[in-house]
């Protein structure tokens, strides 16, 4: 591990994650409009961002899209009960779904037992529900629990280094 991914981020790289979480310009050179509202050049911009993709500073880039807008009006957290030796098979056939946004495991209690944990958008809750059916029959996984939305409090993301 060299020094440079045990470190803090530098002042200047905390001014290029600000700009990234941002919204991202929609014009033929969006880096270089990034680089401007940072004050350094298109290339000492890029050069950041792909060290700190390197150090592991940055995980991933991607576009959040605005389920409800358009068109998804249902989504159902589901709570599957796997078996421990076949969760990670199941969690990545259910991740590679294209109704499934977060899949993730949890620990179990006594009275919850169940470990996976998939969000599955759809157009209706019926649709929804042949998503479920359909994962629960392909992985053959029949214990789960449906747990739907009924008010959306809050769909932010996380802002870093916003002094």
């Amino acid at each position: 591990m060299n020094a440079e991914s045990i470190t803090e981020l530098s002042e200047l790289d905390k001014r290029i994650v600000r700009v990234l979480q941002g919204e991202f310009p929609l014009v033929a050179e969006p880096y270089k409009t990034l680089a401007e509202q940072v004050g350094v050049s298109e290339e000492t911009f890029l050069e950041r961002v792909k060290a700190m993709q390197e150090t592991k500073k940055i995980r991933k880039m991607g576009a959040v899209l605005c389920h409800r807008e358009v068109g998804f009006k249902a989504n159902v957290l589901v709570a599957w009960e796997v078996p421990a030796d076949r969760l990670d098979e199941i969690a990545q056939h259910m991740a590679a779904s294209p109704s499934v946004t977060h899949c993730y495991d949890r620990n179990t209690a006594h009275d919850w037992p169940y470990n996976l944990y998939t969000m599955v958008h759809g157009h209706s809750r019926e649709e929804c529900e042949q998503v479920v059916k359909k994962l629960g029959e392909e992985c053959q996984v029949s214990k789960h629990v449906m747990l739907y939305s009924k008010h959306e409090w809050k769909k932010t993301a996380m802002k870093y280094f916003c002094e």
